[in-house]
């Protein structure tokens, strides 16, 4: 489906993209009304949304079958491969199954060495964020009013001591696909982030989980505080709260 439409296209999908959106009734309430006012099967086949969405729906239950099949195979293929660790590496404490229970990872704050002269810290500022500003980017687009804290370093109580506001922070704690907005705690039991992503290098951890490389990345409390707080100017939130100082 998708070769058809770059053949379609010329290969210029952002183009397809805004004729196919200009075009459908499902994306303008006057051409909705008009499709319901007159309605018949055979218009509603003809809608360009419906016949991508039919084109992918048929696809995908076209090749399920064969999917379900390999799945199947891979899933038997697991317990094998679980059962052979455990023959060659008896002293090795393996994870439990964990679906459908609540799960606890835990691991240390620390930088990684990405690939040869590559390496990561452990926390990234808003300095950099700024550094990669790109106006009007759908990435890098950054608001005028959190451009404006940063150049006047009005980050109040939430500045690191060397006067930084720090953004993110990556550990080698062990997260899968679900783990995003999982608490982040310090020893003390302090939440100090909330998990939402993992390394490019570390994706595998799913299969195989190797600390050197294996990272979490967690949005920083200190950063989501400064938002509530100095940039959307919902301070009475933070009084609800208690905080509890590093310094």
């Amino acid at each position: 489906i998708v070769r058809q439409i770059e053949r379609e296209a010329n290969g210029d999908f952002a183009g397809f993209a805004r004729g196919f959106f200009a075009q459908t009734a499902f994306t303008d309430s006057n051409r909705y009304a008009a499709l319901l006012a007159d309605f018949s099967p055979e218009r509603v086949q003809a809608d360009p949304a419906y016949s991508l969405m039919y084109g992918f729906y048929n696809y995908y239950f076209k090749h399920q079958p064969v999917y379900d099949s390999l799945d199947t195979k891979l899933q038997a293929l697991q317990r094998t491969y679980m059962q052979a660790q455990r023959e060659v590496f008896p002293e090795r404490q393996f994870y439990p199954d964990a679906n459908s229970t609540l799960r606890l990872t835990y691991g240390k704050a620390e930088g990684m060495k990405a690939r040869d002269a590559v390496r990561y810290r452990y926390y990234t500022t808003l300095d950099g964020v700024v550094d990669k500003y790109i106006p009007g980017d759908y990435e890098f687009d950054l608001p005028q009013r959190l451009i404006d804290l940063h150049e006047a370093r009005d980050y109040g109580r939430y500045a690191h001591h060397t006067g930084e506001l720090r953004v993110a922070f990556i550990a080698s704690n062990h997260t899968s696909g679900g783990n995003s907005g999982s608490p982040v705690l310090n020893g003390k039991g302090e939440l100090v982030g909330l998990n939402f992503d993992r390394n490019w290098e570390g994706t595998m951890s799913d299969v195989n989980y190797d600390r050197r490389l294996c990272r979490n990345i967690s949005v920083d409390i200190r950063y989501i505080l400064f938002i509530i707080d100095k940039y959307a100017g919902a301070g009475h939130l933070i009084e609800e709260m208690k905080l509890v100082s590093t310094r």
